[in-house]
């Protein structure tokens, strides 16, 4: 159905609230009122009825009561019936309730009437059906005005010697429900302020909770909240004040490896690794904190949610896995730089000294010692190429050599090592070889500095002894350091755990890192204590189609062992 038009422009032109609790707050307040007045119309109404039927009850009551007095028949016998009626009449009257009590005589000459002028004269209103012997009621307008009476026979011997009439006038009705209706008034009032207090506290509490939102601006937030979560390709986690997964995103699903629903989940039991859990239920922030799960490196950020309270936490999750591989790589890098560096420099003291001893008119000399100089840096680099020819790791080598040095330790590569350039399957990248192995390099260097004849022992080549399916790829690495307490020989994997004060960085990361990636490829990770003291850590990580090749002992920057 259409609104007329002008109705429908006094509705556009009425104020509107913006909010969503104020747009409640206005329904609830009319229809609260509506409520209340309605059961007020209701209730006034059926009282109403309830008192002119009260009323008719009464005046049947009060007549019966007339017609069955043995006085009121001994009175008609008389030859005045209305010096003997009258009075009773008015004391009947006075003491029920009734307006009037009207006695007649057959023919409706009224016997008695509240107003003494009108005795003798004819009752207004019906008279039949009580002269046919039946009572009756009737809303009828006499000399007292309209009024609600009922009408019954006097009986004498079963013969009708006159009629009774008792009624109540409607104003008096109407009196006694002014009465009710001021007290529901005051009632229907005291709740409707009542509930418009409550309506108001509760939707005050609500414009808060909505930030004075309303319904259109709502649910754009919801829209726009729901295409920004799937959108976003790093990992967000909310948490509720329990640590309960309140939301979490496609991103935070595949990052966490979250299967199956998780929303309502405690933190504690999505089955996390111990640090990552701990991070989550931690009350302090965490800001680009790395850590490990099964097959990811994660940077994680929690920020907790307040408002006057602690309602829960946010967290975000970013897969830095590939920037730590990257970062690996170019540590080795930075590493082979320096090296360069530091050669670098050395040969400039050598040619200074060539150039010395070619001023001094050495010439013999002067090639004497630029020849061994050429054939001993020749050698180092043909030393290592020749035990360890995938290149990747050979230039791992050759870089972390030059360190080791710089540092006081001699880096040695085992007679049994000999890898093959091109021996690696393509599901193990150079990559993971330089996490596992340029790790383990810098552990144990940092193990054996400072110890007496400081050497770590780089062992890599393929075993087929122990292996069950196949050959191995077998990475070892020992050191002269003070070796590893076998009571700690698996919380040095953990992240976090070092024997080291932490730097600027932090520390602890890169075992957690080598046992993270020969996890992934389905490898082995040991630590146990070399033969001749300090550390030896060993990897065993499983080659499809593996070609053993023994190599010889090449001591990296140092004499051959």
């Amino acid at each position: 159905m259409r609104l007329p038009a002008p109705l429908t422009g006094v509705l556009a032109r009425l104020p509107r609230p913006r909010s969503l609790a104020g747009q409640l707050f206005a329904m609830q307040a009319v229809l609260l009122a509506v409520l209340v007045l309605g059961y007020a119309v209701f209730t006034y109404l059926s009282d109403r009825d309830q008192a002119k039927e009260a009323a008719t009850r009464q005046a049947l009551a009060v007549t019966r009561s007339v017609a069955d007095s043995p006085s009121v028949r001994a009175a008609i016998r008389t030859a005045d019936p209305s010096a003997r009626l009258q009075p009773y009449a008015n004391r009947v009257q006075r003491h029920t309730g009734v307006d009037f009590v009207t006695i007649m005589n057959p023919r409706a000459i009224r016997w008695t009437h509240p107003t003494p002028d009108l005795i003798g004269k004819k009752f207004v209103g019906n008279t039949a059906p009580a002269l046919a012997g039946h009572t009756f009621t009737e809303t009828y307008e006499g000399t007292l005005g309209l009024s609600v009476r009922a009408v019954t026979p006097i009986r004498d011997h079963g013969e009708i010697v006159g009629l009774v009439s008792a009624g109540i006038r409607v104003e008096a009705i109407s009196a006694r429900i002014h009465d009710q209706v001021t007290t529901l008034a005051g009632v229907a009032g005291g709740a409707l302020a009542l509930g418009a207090v409550g309506t108001y506290v509760i939707n005050a509490r609500l414009r808060r909770s909505t930030h004075g939102m309303n319904a259109t601006e709502l649910s754009r937030m919801h829209d726009y909240h729901q295409a920004a979560l799937h959108a976003v390709r790093e990992g967000l986690l909310m948490l509720d004040g329990q640590y309960r997964v309140a939301l979490i995103n496609d991103g935070g699903r595949e990052l966490l490896g979250a299967g199956g629903e998780v929303l309502g989940r405690s933190v504690a039991d999505l089955g996390l690794p111990a640090p990552l859990t701990g991070a989550l239920l931690s009350t302090r922030p965490r800001v680009d904190e790395i850590h490990l799960t099964a097959d990811r490196v994660l940077a994680v950020n929690t920020s907790p949610v307040s408002g006057g309270e602690r309602r829960g936490t946010v967290v975000t999750l970013r897969d830095v896995t590939e920037l730590q591989s990257l970062m690996g790589e170019l540590d080795s890098e930075r590493g082979f730089t320096l090296a360069l560096r530091s050669q670098a420099h050395e040969a400039a003291n050598r040619l200074h000294t060539v150039v010395s001893l070619i001023e001094l008119g050495r010439a013999e000399e002067a090639v004497e010692f630029a020849t061994a100089e050429l054939e001993l840096a020749q050698t180092l680099t043909d030393q290592v190429v020749a035990a360890v020819s995938e290149p990747v790791l050979a230039a791992l080598l050759l870089g972390k050599a030059a360190l080791a040095n710089e540092r006081g330790v001699e880096l040695v590569v085992s007679e049994d090592s000999g890898i093959d350039d091109g021996l690696l399957p393509p599901s193990l990248p150079a990559r993971d070889l330089v996490t596992i192995l340029g790790n383990l390099i810098d552990n144990a260097v940092d193990a054996a500095q400072g110890s007496v004849g400081a050497r770590v022992t780089v062992t890599a080549t393929t075993d087929d002894t122990g292996a069950t399916d196949g050959p191995e790829l077998l990475l070892r690495v020992q050191d002269t350091g003070e070796g590893v307490d076998p009571a700690h020989a698996e919380a040095v994997f953990r992240r976090g755990w070092s024997t080291k004060p932490a730097g600027p960085g932090g520390r602890g990361l890169g075992l957690a890192l080598v046992r993270q990636t020969v996890q992934r490829h389905g490898g082995r990770l040991s630590v146990a204590r070399a033969d001749g003291g300090g550390a030896e850590f060993e990897v065993r990580l499983p080659l499809p189609a593996a070609r053993a090749k023994a190599g010889r002992a090449v001591v990296v920057g140092g004499e051959d062992a």
